[in-house]
């Protein structure tokens, strides 16, 4: 009797203790994610451009969508089904929909409340206007993945449309496509170009690499295998700035990359008859029967309109965090670019950094910079003023006001993070208009056989 009670207890305790963590975790895992509601509610006025969308009568509840996504609480498991918690922090990875195994979630872009500053745009990522497209993140898509498969897609589309309708019918001065800009969308959209034998020419307002080439050192710029056109996959699953930009100048050397740099344009329309655009630079003119617009969308850096911002103490990019030391500097701004520069600032000898930011609490940051200014404040490395900002720089110092408290800083540098001006005021110039739009995004590398040559 005492050997099967013996044995019926040490049985319940081996299944107990099992039962007991799985509960916990439960327990844990429905605090974590109340606690990321609660969050999106605070923070979040939903997605801003393309995100999830999520067909709950289809979905199991396993938690894929959840574990994949690398922006951290964009998705949860609520009630057995995959939801939305924090859908302003999705940058279009889109690899909850390739990781659902029922296929239950599609990509999708935001409702036009929210994509009002976004131009118009259909599923070919054209404009409203015939055979002027948009390719990469001025069309509302982070990442490069995006921007490269967008450039590829923007020239396949313009390729059927020669071959079907204008073949032999242009003048010989008039580019088949010409593609404005050199980032990621550019390039990848020049070289589709060279490999559907296209007549084309790319112009770039300052150097190739566009957005990328004024990062930080060592930033990291892609973090999933992507497809060039004429190169092939890149089989690293990241790749950092500099590793980037070493492409790009292997792309500039080639004899068939025909490209005009230091050249902005000024203007963009439609010959008298209709038929072609017309491309105006400084440097002279150009015609041709398609554009595809890759200027990216941060554009002029914002600035804080305040006294003192002249100085010349005053930046608005980091490139090279190592040449400053021993430095009183402050860092002004909330998202993931203020939080990298402050945390690359802080990692140089004897720098004392400060970072303003006008929120209570950094909501909008990427799940690994979250935890590391963290780990930055915790330590006192960095200084973080929340609900401040900036009024007014002097050559010694800066005067913050903190929730209503002048407060002054000794300083010697000052950078900038308040985002970007995009070029919304050249689009209308040009007749492009905004608004509701519907965006197909990464199309899967299958798709690439079927694509015209």
């Amino acid at each position: 009797m005492m050997d099967s009670l013996v044995s019926y207890t040490v049985a319940l305790v081996v299944i107990a203790i099992p039962l007991c963590i799985y509960l916990w975790r439960i327990r844990r895992d429905r605090a974590r994610v109340s606690d990321s509601v609660e969050k999106g509610r605070l923070f979040s006025e939903g997605p801003r451009a393309q995100h999830p969308s999520i067909d709950v009568s289809s979905c199991i509840g396993c938690g894929s969508c959840v574990s994949v996504c690398p922006e951290g609480d964009v998705l949860a498991v609520i009630g057995g089904k995959a939801a939305i918690i924090n859908g302003h922090k999705c940058i279009g990875h889109a690899l909850c929909a390739e990781a659902c195994p029922v296929g239950a979630i599609t990509m999708v872009n935001a409702a036009p409340s929210m994509s009002a500053d976004q131009p118009y745009l259909t599923p070919e990522y054209e404009t409203n206007i015939s055979n002027l497209f948009i390719a990469g993140e001025l069309g509302g898509l982070a990442l490069i993945r995006n921007a490269v498969n967008q450039g590829r897609d923007c020239i396949d589309t313009i390729t059927g449309r020669i071959r079907m309708h204008a073949a032999g019918t242009l003048d010989a001065d008039v580019y088949d496509v010409c593609i404005i800009g050199a980032g990621p969308a550019g390039i990848s959209a020049s070289l589709r170009a060279i490999e559907n034998k296209l007549r084309y020419l790319t112009i770039e307002q300052s150097e190739i690499g566009g957005t990328v080439s004024k990062y930080p050192r060592q930033k990291l710029v892609m973090t999933s295998p992507v497809h060039f056109p004429l190169h092939g996959k890149f089989r690293k699953m990241a790749l950092s700035k500099e590793e980037i930009l070493a492409f790009w100048e292997s792309v500039g050397r080639r004899a068939d990359f025909v490209a005009r740099t230091c050249e902005g344009v000024e203007d963009i329309r439609k010959s008298e008859q209709g038929e072609v655009f017309e491309v105006a630079t400084a440097k002279g003119q150009y015609r041709a029967f398609a554009v595809v617009l890759a200027l990216g969308r941060n554009g002029t850096p914002r600035k804080l309109e305040i006294k003192g911002e002249e100085l010349p103490k005053v930046m608005y990019r980091l490139i090279e965090a190592e040449a400053y030391t021993h430095k009183s500097i402050l860092v002004v701004g909330g998202g993931d670019s203020a939080i990298e520069a402050a945390m690359g600032l802080a990692n140089q000898k004897g720098n004392e950094i400060t970072l303003s930011y006008r929120q209570q609490c950094f909501s909008r940051l990427k799940e690994r910079n979250m935890k590391r200014i963290e780990e930055y404040m915790s330590s006192g490395r960095i200084k973080v003023l929340f609900n401040s900002n900036p009024v007014e720089i002097s050559e010694k110092s800066v005067l913050l006001d903190c929730a209503g408290t002048l407060k002054e800083i000794r300083n010697d540098f000052i950078w900038v993070f308040a985002g970007g001006v995009a070029p919304n005021s050249f689009l209308r110039k040009i007749g492009v208009q905004f608004g509701t739009q519907t965006i197909s995004v990464d199309r899967q590398s299958s798709d690439l056989a079927s694509a015209p040559r």
